[in-house]
């Protein structure tokens, strides 16, 4: 694998061999050739490749062959396929050919590549993915170098449990909770073995904050997983209560939920034969349902395809009467007589006017000011609210010498800072 082609796969201004989380890979690459010589293939060339390798690799009393050996060991696979995972074996640097002996004896990176594929044969049961992570960085603490990506993998594969073990709680469903329950006890020793490599770890002085970090959040969800222990317990007594007894049988309902569930499709439709003579009556379907489904059937969606959803042609704005205009003059006049006020002013001043109609429409004006709705107003009488004035009244009448207007609440107009 060239530089030139690796960079096709990154941005044009962009060196891969800058990037931090590449560099441990490449420093890796003869190892990296090793796995990428077995797993190259469809899978039956790579389970005969790792057959061959393994059976090499599993004389350890005497790690040399010689090619009459290997032809005699391995007289089950065709000749000429045997031939051709040596050849590549050899050609890729994992099997050695010794010329002055005539032997095959493994390489260095094909004992690592089977010690790697051993230790992951030895998890194969279930849940083999939390045994090889806790067993990686059980081995790893043992030499002093525990890796910050291995206890990632392993606090991923710690909350992906507990959250499985938290749906099949909720779920309410007995058979999920006996088979979450299986599993956790499955997983009880790693789970074990995970809290006192957590208690070493941290009791450990040569590793830095981020690794502690990643150790304290191992060990929570560790401690949550032990805890769950009895939650499934009280919930499988809960649900044993909740269970309907079949008269005088003995059985309950999840007796024959059990066997129902264990028993083959072919066995449940040739008991079902000839038991369902009527289909299925809707029986959620009410009276009321069907009135509404009808309506908009038959009226709703008539009215609907009838109606017309055009904008309405354009018209002309009616013009303004003479009393509209009128009062919007009287405001002006209005405006002009309060923009003029920088001190105190009794409210006979503001508001007099020569009628008493006008007066009254002024004083209706003034009861405006303060509203914060009005003060939105693009008009005149916007213009008046926001004038900086404050009306104070105390309820009082004055009486007032004028021929149309014989009296006028007693207050005043006050400027505000």
């Amino acid at each position: 694998m060239s530089d030139e082609r690796l960079a096709d796969f990154f941005a044009s201004n962009l060196n891969p061999l800058d990037l931090p989380p590449l560099a441990e890979l490449l420093r890796a690459r003869n190892l990296l050739a090793a796995f990428i010589t077995l797993f190259h293939g469809n899978e039956e060339q790579v389970l005969v490749r790792l057959l061959v390798l393994r059976e090499i690799g599993a004389r350890g009393h005497e790690p040399r062959w010689s090619p009459q050996q290997l032809q005699a060991h391995f007289a089950y696979v065709n000749p000429i396929k045997l031939e051709t995972v040596l050849t590549r074996l050899r050609q890729n640097e994992l099997l050695l050919w010794d010329a002055d002996d005539g032997l095959y004896r493994i390489a260095e990176t094909g004992r690592v590549a089977l010690a790697a594929l051993s230790t992951l044969l030895a998890f194969s049961e279930e849940d083999a993915e939390l045994g090889y992570l806790t067993a990686q960085a059980a081995g790893q603490q043992q030499l002093g170098q525990v890796s910050n990506e291995t206890l990632q993998h392993l606090l991923a594969r710690l909350k992906e449990l507990h959250r499985y073990f938290e749906d099949a709680l909720e779920s309410q469903s007995e058979y999920q909770i006996k088979k979450a329950q299986g599993r956790l006890e499955a997983v009880w020793r790693w789970v074990q073995k995970g809290t006192a490599l957590t208690h070493e770890l941290m009791a450990d002085e040569q590793y830095d904050r981020r690794t502690l970090d990643a150790v304290q959040s191992i060990h929570d969800v560790q401690s949550r997983l032990l805890r769950l222990t009895g939650v499934f317990q009280r919930r499988l007594n809960q649900l044993q209560a909740q269970r309907v007894h079949l008269g005088q049988s003995g059985l309950t309902s999840s007796d024959i939920a059990e066997w129902l569930r264990s028993a083959a499709q072919g066995d449940l439709a040739a008991m079902a034969a000839g038991m369902l003579r009527f289909p299925p009556q809707p029986a959620f379907v009410t009276g009321n349902e069907m009135l509404d489904i009808a309506e908009y059937e038959l009226i709703d969606r008539e009215r609907l395809a009838a109606g017309s959803l055009a904008l309405p042609d354009k018209q002309v704005a009616p013009a303004v009467g003479a009393v509209e205009a009128e009062r919007l003059f009287e405001a002006e006049a209005l405006h002009a007589v309060l923009a003029r006020i920088e001190a105190p002013a009794s409210l006979r001043e503001a508001v007099i006017a020569d009628s008493y109609r006008e007066t009254a429409y002024r004083l209706s004006l003034l009861s405006l000011i303060g509203d914060s709705e009005a003060e939105v107003e693009r008009s005149v009488v916007g213009d008046i609210v926001r004038l900086p004035l404050a009306l104070e009244t105390d309820g009082e009448v004055e009486q007032i010498d004028h021929p149309e207007v014989a009296s006028i609440s007693l207050g005043r107009l006050r400027p505000r800072r």
